[in-house]
């Protein structure tokens, strides 16, 4: 055990061995703020023209440039090459979260319009940070497309891995405490509820390479507390998943799954109370 005079430097030998280089965590926030709002400006309060526009996703590519220097030693090109793969695909993207708002306005009598989902949903915000960190995840970027998604996390209590494939239109409807992990596949018009885990049955280093995660096929409804585990998992499509469901096999297309229990109501007036106790 090292002794307090020797712990500075047992910390420093430490960190020298394990502390690669990251990008800033700070830089990365500001990025993915700034990047948003060039996006949907009306977080902001204001409609930009086309050459603010384009002034303003040079901005981001800059951020972008700066922050891939950080790993530029792990990455597939330079940070200018990587980060004009990123702003290639970013108009599609782009089109998708269009989609993604459009689908939640439709289907939930809360929206009142497109604005206010992209102003005030969570879950609009948390898809937003995902699709843009999956961009990166795919240009093999390590790092940054997670940091990306923990601000997401840490801001609406949403937790999307940046390697997990959806499609589009996708509904988080509440949010709080989703969790879908690395390699999960969800198809198109999916909707979750708030707390619904979409994860791994065991987790070991050895199947880091391997789909650990379940598929979601189109048009399936995942009511809130569920929870869906296993790699081999496969929700068929047209199916609704009751709440706080456990699940670990697939389920065929157009089923319904709900546990069985029992509610009891029963008049006040009637139920004398079985113990007297005081706290």
């Amino acid at each position: 055990m090292n002794s307090a005079a020797d712990f500075p430097e047992h910390l420093s030998r430490v960190n020298k061995k394990n502390c690669m280089e990251v990008p800033s965590m700070v830089r990365t926030h500001e990025f993915v703020d700034d990047l948003i709002h060039t996006l949907f400006p009306i977080k902001l309060n204001c409609i930009l023209n086309p050459e603010e526009i384009a002034m303003e996703l040079d901005r981001c590519r800059i951020q972008l440039r700066e922050l891939l220097h950080s790993v530029k030693k792990t990455i597939p090109g330079t940070p200018e090459e990587v980060a004009e793969r990123f702003f290639e695909k970013l108009p599609a993207v782009f089109d998708e979260l269009i989609s993604d708002a459009g689908a939640i306005t439709q289907f939930d009598p809360a929206s009142s319009c497109i604005e206010e989902v992209i102003l005030c949903y969570p879950g609009f915000y948390c898809i937003s940070v995902y699709r843009l960190a999956h961009i990166l995840y795919q240009l093999k970027v390590p790092v940054l497309p997670r940091v990306m998604t923990e601000y997401a996390h840490s801001k609406t209590g949403i937790d999307i891995n940046p390697g997990a494939t959806i499609d589009t239109p996708f509904f988080i409807d509440h949010g709080t405490g989703v969790v879908i992990g690395e390699t999960a596949v969800i198809g198109k018009n999916v909707k979750i509820y708030q707390g619904v885990t979409l994860g791994a049955l065991s987790v070991d280093k050895s199947m880091s390479n391997t789909k650990r995660h379940p598929t979601i096929e189109d048009n399936v409804i995942i009511y809130a507390g569920s929870t869906i585990l296993g790699g081999k998992t496969v929700i068929g499509h047209d199916t609704v998943i009751g709440g706080n469901t456990w699940i670990t096999e697939s389920i065929l297309p157009f089923s319904v799954v709900y546990r069985q229990h029992r509610v009891i109501v029963r008049d006040s007036k009637d139920y004398k109370e079985p113990i007297d106790f005081v706290i």
